[in-house]
């Protein structure tokens, strides 16, 4: 059974977030919420808990998970980011984008995309998002809580109460949040590729 915590969305509670990331670094997975929508998430170095996401959300073998970071020098630890990509990064996060690069040594292999060794990264503008990550010290391995038949990613918290608490160990209730996915750039490549425009306005990738 799944512990459930209500924390503020604008001024999270310390006491909570702390036994949120003593959960994290005990192995667990958590549901938390993110700039567009709750996504699911465990520790970096959490093999067992990964896998229990792609069964979760019944992923293939091939899906791309993303490094969710705290701040700028935190991406520029697990991504390969040159100075054009970098400013572009910064004038966009915190933020509604995932950005494709290619990984660093930090990254598990198993995470790395298997062909390119690209890796997604992101700073979300979430202020529950943001408190975990400070406290943690390191990116969570996370992924848009889309669950298997639907088409949009879990909105509502107490829905996703009733259908996941006995699969997950925390669901943290920061509210009820839009439906929309990141918007995706992939810079692996050098030029910036919009891969999926979602929230957040990509004109400047285009």
């Amino acid at each position: 059974m799944s512990q459930f915590f209500h924390i503020h969305p604008d001024n999270p509670q310390g006491r909570l977030i702390n036994q949120a990331v003593q959960i994290i670094r005990s192995g667990g997975i958590i549901v938390y919420p993110t700039d567009s929508g709750y996504a699911i998430g465990c520790g970096l170095g959490e093999k067992k808990a990964m896998e229990k996401i792609v069964q979760i959300r019944q992923l293939n073998k091939k899906h791309n998970f993303t490094l969710v970071c705290r701040d700028l020098s935190e991406i520029a630890s697990f991504a390969r980011i040159d100075n054009i990509a970098f400013r572009s990064v910064r004038a966009h996060t915190p933020g509604p984008y995932t950005f494709i690069f290619k990984g660093t040594k930090e990254v598990p292999k198993r995470v790395l995309n298997e062909k390119k060794k690209t890796i997604g990264i992101r700073i979300p503008d979430n202020s529950i998002a943001l408190a975990l990550l400070e406290e943690l010290g390191e990116p969570l391995m996370s992924s848009s809580l889309l669950l298997p038949g639907d088409e949009f990613s879990e909105s509502d918290p107490d829905e996703i109460r009733e259908r996941l608490e006995k699969q997950v160990d925390l669901i943290i209730h920061g509210g009820y949040l839009g439906e929309k996915p990141t918007s995706v750039i992939d810079f692996s490549d050098g030029e910036p590729i919009v891969l999926r425009e979602g929230e957040g306005d990509v004109s400047q990738f285009l």
